[in-house]
C-alpha cells in the first residue's frame, strides 16, 4: 500500500510539472505577435505632438482674471473705491483722489465737507449726489465721479481643481462645467458664464498640474503576482525614459519579453500590440523599437521563464513535500515506536526469568 501511494503521489508530481512547464515555457516559446496601427508609430528621432489637451478631473487649471468690470449699470456698495474730482474747491482743501465708501454707506470728503450717502447708487446718481452737496458749501463746483476698485467683485485668481462632477469653481460666481473642453474651449466657457456678472470679462486659463493623463508599466513577478507603476505622460516619453524611472528591468523580469499594449479607441476589443527589441534599443541604439508613449499605454514586461518555472514549481510542490514530509515522519515514528516496545518487552521477559531462578544465557 505504501509503495502503491508513493507512485501515485509521484504520478501526480509529473502531471502539475508538466502543466507548469505548459504554462509558464510553452506560451512564451511563439513570443508575442505584431498588432500595429495604421499609419507609422510614433517613436524616438520621429515623435509627434500630442493632440490638444482634454481637461479632465482632477486636473488642476490656473485661472486669473485680466479684465473685470461690473456690469452696467452698477450700484455703488461699501468698500469701494470711488474716483472724485471736484473743482472750485480752496488750495488748502482740494477734492481730488480715490475715496472709500464707509461700511455705513457714505463718502467722507475730508474736514469741511459733508458725507454722502451713496450706497445703492448708481455712478451717475452718486455723482448728481456729491455735487448738490457740495453746491451747499461751495458757490460754483463741478464733479466727476468714477469708480476706481470695486469691492463686491471678486477676483479669480489662482489654482482651480477640476472637481469629480467636472465642475470648476469660481466663488461667489458659481461653477462652470469644463470637462471634456481644450484650454480655449474652457476659457470660452467661463468667460460666458462671467458675462453674466462682469461687462466683457477676459481671463486666462492654463494648466498647472496635469493629473489626468498617465500610462503604466506592468511588470510580471514571476509567480509572485504583478506590479502596476502609474507615470504622468509629458508628452515625450518613449520606452526607455518609462524603463529608466524605474531603474530598468527588475530581477525577475526578462528583457526578451516585453512589449507596448495601446488601447484601441475605435475597436475596444482588438489590441495594438507593438514587441519590444531590448537589445537591439540598448545595446545597438536602434529606435525603432522605442515607441512614444501615449495615454493609456501600457508598457508590459514579462518575467524571466525559467525563474518563473522555479518558482511556480517550488510553491506547486510546497503541499506534496510537506505530506512526503509528514508521511516519512509517521513512519520514522511507527518504528521507533515498535523498537522501544520490543526493547521493553524482552527486557521485561529477561527480568521475568532472573527473579525466578532460571538462569539466562546470553
Amino acid at each position: 500500500m505504501k509503495g502503491e501511494r508513493r507512485q501515485g503521489c509521484w504520478i501526480l508530481v509529473a502531471c502539475l510539472l508538466s502543466g507548469i512547464c505548459a504554462g509558464s515555457l510553452g506560451c512564451q516559446r511563439g513570443g508575442v505577435a505584431a498588432v500595429g496601427q495604421d499609419g507609422p508609430i510614433p517613436r524616438e528621432l520621429r515623435m509627434t505632438t500630442l493632440p490638444p489637451y482634454v481637461i479632465e478631473p482632477p486636473d488642476i487649471l490656473l485661472v486669473n482674471t485680466l479684465r473685470v468690470v461690473p456690469k452696467p449699470p452698477y450700484h455703488v456698495q461699501t468698500l469701494d473705491g470711488l474716483f472724485i474730482q471736484a473743482s472750485g474747491t480752496p488750495e488748502n482743501q482740494p477734492i481730488r483722489g480715490i475715496y472709500t465708501v464707509d461700511p455705513n454707506g457714505t463718502l467722507n470728503l475730508g474736514l469741511g465737507y459733508p458725507k454722502v450717502q451713496v450706497v445703492g447708487l448708481t455712478i451717475a446718481e452718486a455723482q448728481k449726489e456729491v455735487q448738490t452737496q457740495l453746491l451747499k458749501y461751495l458757490k460754483d463746483t463741478k464733479v466727476d465721479l468714477s469708480l476706481a476698485q470695486s469691492r463686491g467683485l471678486q477676483q479669480i485668481q489662482g489654482y482651480h481643481l477640476v472637481r469629480m462632477d467636472g465642475t470648476l469653481g469660481l466663488g461667489v460666481y458659481g461653477n462652470v462645467y469644463v470637462t471634456g473642453m481644450t484650454l480655449d474651449q474652457a476659457r470660452q466657457a467661463i468667460e460666458t458664464h462671467l458675462s453674466q456678472f462682469i461687462d466683457k470679462p477676459e481671463i486666462s486659463v492654463d494648466v498647472y498640474v496635469y493629473n489626468s493623463k498617465w500610462y503604466y508599466i506592468i511588470q510580471d513577478r514571476a509567480g509572485y503576482g504583478q506590479t502596476v507603476i502609474r507615470l504622468p505622460i509629458t508628452g515625450r516619453d518613449t520606452v526607455l525614459d518609462a524603463l529608466s524611472n524605474m531603474y530598468g528591468v527588475g530581477f525577475f523580469n526578462s528583457s526578451k519579453y516585453m512589449w507596448l499594449a495601446r488601447p484601441n479607441g475605435q475597436d475596444p476589443n482588438s489590441m495594438q500590440i507593438f514587441p519590444i527589441n531590448w537589445p537591439a534599443l540598448t545595446q545597438g541604439a536602434s529606435p525603432a523599437t522605442n515607441y512614444q508613449l501615449l495615454p493609456g499605454d501600457r508598457l508590459y514586461v514579462k518575467s524571466n521563464p525559467l525563474l518563473k518555472f522555479n518558482i511556480r514549481m517550488s510553491q506547486t510542490l510546497a503541499p506534496l513535500t510537506q505530506l512526503l514530509g509528514f508521511e516519512l515522519l509517521g513512519t520514522s515514528a511507527v518504528s521507533s515506536t515498535a523498537g522501544t516496545i520490543f526493547e521493553i518487552k524482552s527486557g521485561s521477559t529477561g527480568a521475568g526469568l532472573a527473579g525466578s531462578g532460571v538462569g539466562v544465557t546470553r
